[in-house]
């Protein structure tokens, strides 16, 4: 067995995902290629459409708020050695506790309403995840197993409450009614032209701050906390963690528990800043993609962003390259980010070992 490779924290977070991106892109070039097209056009096209205006980015930081959320949520969990893959149920459950309460308190001014449905979104998000934690705590059940079936639960609760208990009467569609306006969260240009400053409109609204700062607060409580110490100690060795008095089941259910409330971040950016009702599959497979981000960014929240902005250049620079290249489908968007997948999970020690030879001989040829 190869003994295990130490890399500074900038390396392992930074250099080994961006060697890995840029690997995986001139692969896709060659897939690109393949079918007869321009690998620089479609490069082009695709940052033209995500960064190259106004609205392009907006949708872009719109896309890369709810990838963080679910990276974030993946993370913490990874720290404590476990794999959640129920972000997706978890951000369902979320939604349903934002609808029951902001339909609930209507009578509420936007002060109160508006943090009443983000607490509403992670209470419902955690108490999802939490069933799952107990069962792999207490009963030994894999949190993989279970966290997939719950998502098919969910998936299935939502439909059974839309259809028959939460849709309004005179609609077909199956949605509540709207939420009440002083529950939005302000679009950011919106907020922008309070200030006199012009930006074009996108969905982009405010849940990006709330975004940015869960990621502190990740940092801070994985880092920079007791309790992530003792979820970093799980992850690393449980038996050594019971050792130093830690209880592995205490943590499991407390981790699992974190993530179900970070992945409710979801349902706050779609529902309370964007579609402003609860509706079938506002999660649009966001949760499994926040799979990958966690695992691009190394689970630390640097990279989650990072890794998040990447992918949320990829969905909406995809929808633009597939506009202007109609060779060049929302499929094979989705074939370039499993190739970046691959080779950040599946291909990732060839570039670790990789660096880390080029920083000892760096460090050689400096004694």
């Amino acid at each position: 067995m190869s003994a295990p490779l130490d890399l500074p924290k900038w390396a392992d977070t930074v250099l080994v995902p961006a060697i890995s991106v840029v690997a995986a892109f001139l692969v896709a070039g060659l897939v690109v290629v393949a079918i007869g097209e321009n690998p620089l056009t479609a490069t082009r096209w695709l940052l033209q459409g995500s960064l190259g205006t106004g609205e392009g980015l907006g949708f872009t930081l719109f896309y890369m708020t709810d990838f963080i959320f679910v990276g974030l949520a993946v993370a913490v969990a990874y720290h404590a050695g476990l794999f959640n893959i129920g972000g997706e149920g978890q951000a369902t459950l979320a939604g349903l506790g934002i609808a029951l309460v902001l339909n609930n308190l209507t009578f509420l001014p936007g002060f109160l309403l508006i943090p009443l449905g983000i607490l509403g979104a992670a209470a419902f998000g955690a108490a999802w995840a939490a069933i799952p934690g107990y069962l792999q705590a207490k009963r030994g059940s894999h949190i993989v197993i279970t966290t997939i079936m719950f998502n098919w639960l969910a998936s299935v609760l939502i439909v059974y409450l839309l259809v028959n208990v939460l849709r309004e009467p005179q609609s077909m569609n199956p949605e509540t009614r709207a939420f009440p306006e002083q529950s939005y969260i302000p679009f950011m240009h919106e907020v922008f032209a309070a200030f006199g400053i012009e930006v074009p409109a996108s969905q982009l609204n405010l849940t990006l701050v709330l975004a940015l700062a869960a990621a502190y607060c990740v940092w801070l409580l994985i880092y920079r906390s007791r309790l992530g110490y003792a979820i970093r100690v799980v992850g690393s060795n449980p038996t050594a963690a019971v050792y130093a008095g830690i209880s592995p089941a205490r943590i499991t259910v407390i981790a699992m528990v974190l993530s179900g409330a970070l992945a409710g971040g979801l349902a706050v950016n779609e529902l309370m800043g964007y579609q402003h009702r609860l509706l079938l599959e506002f999660t649009s497979g966001y949760g499994f993609v926040g799979i990958a981000v966690a695992l691009m960014g190394r689970a630390h929240p640097v990279g989650i962003i990072l890794a998040s902005l990447l992918f949320g250049i990829l969905y909406q620079g995809g929808a633009e390259l597939a506009f202007e290249q109609p060779a060049i489908t929302r499929d094979m968007v989705v074939v370039i980010g499993g190739i970046i997948i691959l080779f950040a999970g599946a291909l990732d020690g060839l570039f670790r070992r990789a660096v880390a030879h080029v920083l000892t001989r760096q460090k050689l040829a400096r004694v």
